[in-house]
């Protein structure tokens, strides 16, 4: 048992003196200048946000004739589009964008404006006598803020959206499919505070990039995934932080019916994306993955009223060996720190304030 002991011991020792000896041998990563989704090589991402500023669409569009997409749907009030397509056992492979936004099932439209887009760029799944633009959405609920019932995305918000997609650093907070996004409603009417459109990128040594943009609505509180500590959520009328945790615990809101969130007020949206080269198959696990990062920065989540959705996509621009475990391991952690981005950089509306507001 002593020569198996020191034998081990003689190999961790060894291996550590070779990594050592690598780690001395690899240059520096350089300093990363976007930590945004944009990151991704092969990805550009546009917002529109309606006049009155509580409302608007987000379009991440693919650069070239389209890349792998997949999806995880776990949310129990979903609104989607195309999403069927994405399953690996069916035909399309290419997804040419991806569009995030606001207005409910009305929101549904801004695919129509960023597919008008493509179609008029020539850009599409080949079906000989045209080209069929493959844009998946998914939309959240925002209805009750400022004058959403009557202003809400249409094809005109995709259009712009797509339009004014760049490679530059995501603009986040009350911008696009987050501008009248909100949480912390288990606190009931009052107590909510605002959400927002986040972004957050993992860039490896080797090169391989993994990257996360949502649009964050969610019924929940939102916590930072390496303390714990709520960033943003129900608020007790001191201001204080309520703690949707402590409450679930302590039974009120089961006592407290009415202070309950409405099954329509919620939904969190978001895509992870890397330049690895991954198969349909294989992006589908980096979404499915990658879904984990809610329940890391959000709780509650996935209810029956939220329509969480996780899309995915792999522009393969990277030659590296992809993982997918791995790649789909740091796709959770970018999605949660792309939630708390979110709410970090939203500003306020009346009655609805921001973690910038708050008192420190």
């Amino acid at each position: 048992m002593k020569s198996i002991t020191i034998g081990t011991l003689a190999c961790a020792v060894w291996a550590l003196a070779g990594l050592q000896a690598q780690s001395s041998r690899t240059p520096a990563a350089p300093a990363a200048t976007n930590t945004t989704l944009t990151a991704v090589d092969g990805l550009k991402v546009g917002s529109f946000t309606l006049p009155g500023g509580t409302t608007g669409c987000t379009v991440i569009l693919v650069d070239g004739e389209g890349v792998p997409g997949g999806v995880s749907q776990r949310g129990g009030a979903p609104g989607t589009r195309e999403t069927d397509l994405l399953n690996p056992l069916n035909m399309v492979d290419k997804v040419n964008a991806i569009v995030l936004s606001g207005g409910s099932a009305f929101g549904l439209d801004s695919a129509t404006g960023t597919s008008k887009w493509l179609e008029e760029h020539n850009i599409g799944w080949d079906v000989r006598v045209a080209k069929v633009p493959i844009v998946p959405a998914a939309i959240l609920f925002d209805l009750p803020i400022g004058d959403n019932a009557k202003n809400h995305p249409g094809a005109d918000c995709g259009y712009k959206a797509v339009e004014a997609a760049t490679t530059a650093p995501v603009s986040m907070g009350t911008i696009g499919a987050g501008a009248g996004a909100t949480v912390g409603k288990m606190g009931g009417p009052g107590a909510s505070m605002k959400g927002g459109l986040g972004s957050a990128a993992l860039r490896m040594p080797n090169g391989l990039v993994v990257a996360a943009i949502v649009a964050v609505n969610a019924a929940g509180d939102i916590l930072d995934p390496d303390t714990g500590k709520v960033v943003a959520g129900a608020r007790n009328p001191d201001g204080s932080f309520a703690d949707a945790r402590a409450l679930l615990r302590s039974g009120v809101l089961m006592q407290r019916r009415g202070a309950a969130p409405r099954a329509v007020e919620n939904t969190t949206i978001g895509l992870v994306a890397t330049n690895a080269k991954l198969t349909k198959a294989e992006v589908s696990r980096m979404a499915l993955m990658a879904d984990d990062g809610y329940a890391r920065a959000i709780f509650p989540s996935h209810t029956m009223g939220d329509g969480d959705t996780v899309f995915s996509l792999a522009t393969g621009r990277w030659t590296g060996q992809a993982d997918v475990s791995l790649i789909g391991a740091l796709a959770a952690d970018a999605m949660a720190r792309a939630v708390v981005e979110a709410v970090r950089r939203a500003t306020g509306l009346p009655n609805i304030p921001a973690v910038r507001d708050l008192k420190k």
